[in-house]
């Protein structure tokens, strides 16, 4: 009986203070509404950020350049694969140690030179730079982007043979190599890689990241109008420093959507 008693009077206490602690005070219903609507306004914000947010993000979703070309596929490494594997098979039939003797000078015949065509194919590639393409920006290349932006973007992104660089023309043209007033070619920029976006108005551009090491933003900047008129007409290029040794170079579209 002592313990019962003890247990209820224990409970009694415990619900008196649940009851003081929860219940009204004078203004307490005012400002408990007030922090409601600041919770509520808080949640609408939050909401509207995150949805811009999203809205963001999805017109910077990359696209995956899925489209095949002959002009992306490396010549050199073919031919050195097939050559080798004519070579290889050849000479382990001309030896017996494959079946097939009959066939061996046959492949011996196509196999080296092949294999030596694709060494030299190899030697002289220079590899495509890698492409970054927002899905706002390709949904405006086909009615936006001039034809020597789609071009120059064609030409970096496939393999070239016997040029020491990519856009190593225009590159010469606009920083003059040896000339007055140009640097030495050892100095040359070298480009890492080109990216498509829209501009904040809404425009097609071409973005060319150069690697410089020995060059300063007023270099570029100071060519400015070179690149504008080099890769016009219908563009307008802009300059940006990027990180470490890197430099941006904007060419903007002007055809209107």
């Amino acid at each position: 009986m002592a313990s019962c008693s003890y247990t209820s009077a224990a409970m009694s206490v415990l619900c008196v203070r649940v009851r003081r602690r929860f219940s009204p005070v004078a203004g307490q219903p005012q400002r408990l509404a007030l922090t409601r609507t600041r919770t509520a306004r808080h949640m609408v914000v939050t909401c509207a950020a995150e949805s811009s947010s999203s809205t963001r993000t999805s017109c910077k979703t990359i696209v995956t350049d899925e489209e095949f070309s002959l002009a992306k596929v490396s010549f050199g490494t073919i031919g050195i694969a097939l050559g080798g594997s004519l070579l290889f098979y050849g000479f382990g039939a001309y030896f017996t140690i494959l079946p097939g003797s009959e066939w061996s000078a046959l492949m011996l015949t196509y196999g080296f030179p092949l294999a030596i065509i694709g060494m030299a194919l190899k030697y002289a590639e220079l590899k495509p730079v890698p492409c970054i393409t927002f899905s706002d920006a390709q949904a405006l290349r086909e009615q936006c982007a001039t034809p020597i932006l789609k071009q120059v973007r064609s030409d970096v992104t496939r393999y070239r043979y016997g040029d020491e660089q990519h856009l190593d023309e225009a590159l010469k043209r606009i920083f003059q190599y040896g000339l007055g007033g140009g640097i030495p070619r050892r100095n040359a920029p070298k480009l890492e890689m080109i990216r498509e976006e829209v501009t904040e108005e809404g425009k097609y551009s071409l973005v060319l990241v150069f690697e410089a090491k020995a060059l300063q933003l007023s270099d570029f900047e100071q060519r400015q109008p070179k690149f504008t008129s080099f890769f016009g007409p219908g563009i307008n290029a802009e300059i940006r420093k990027g990180e470490n040794d890197l430099y941006e170079v904007r060419l903007v579209s002007q055809t209107a959507t």
